[in-house]
């Protein structure tokens, strides 16, 4: 199940880079910010409820997923990675996680675990000092 973000639904604005860069970084904004609210969003409902239980630095309280892309020096290429580090958060909870159903120890595995148990206790037993008798 591939889910798109529509672009409708994304907030994008240019910011100035943080870091080195010389005076490129002081007088151009190539930096994207991307604000995309989850809950507004057209997603499914258990797609947003899934992406709203992430325990994300980027997911701010109201539910707004925040991206600061300023990897590269091109406001496109940003924009592109922005989105694209979006994209890449709703797939990743656009599946559904596997139920898990507790089931019971076999017989068998009980029976090697003791038997390993027993063997470690003689081997312990071995250590200890001798009797007088």
């Amino acid at each position: 199940m591939s889910l798109t973000v529509c672009m409708d639904e994304v907030q994008l604005s240019a910011i100035r880079a943080q870091g080195a860069g010389g005076q490129n970084v002081n007088k151009v904004s190539s930096a994207v910010h991307l604000r995309f609210d989850v809950r507004a969003s057209s997603l499914p409902e258990p797609v947003k409820e899934r992406l709203l239980a992430l325990s994300d630095q980027r997911l701010t309280a109201d539910g707004v997923v925040v991206i600061k892309a300023q990897q590269f020096r091109s406001q496109d290429m940003n924009r592109a990675d922005a989105l694209a580090r979006l994209q890449a958060l709703v797939d990743s909870v656009a599946h559904a996680p596997r139920v898990r159903r507790a089931t019971r120890p076999t017989m068998a595995s009980k029976r090697r675990r003791l038997e390993g148990k027993s063997v470690r206790s003689a081997t312990k037993a071995l250590r200890g000092k001798p009797n007088p008798d």
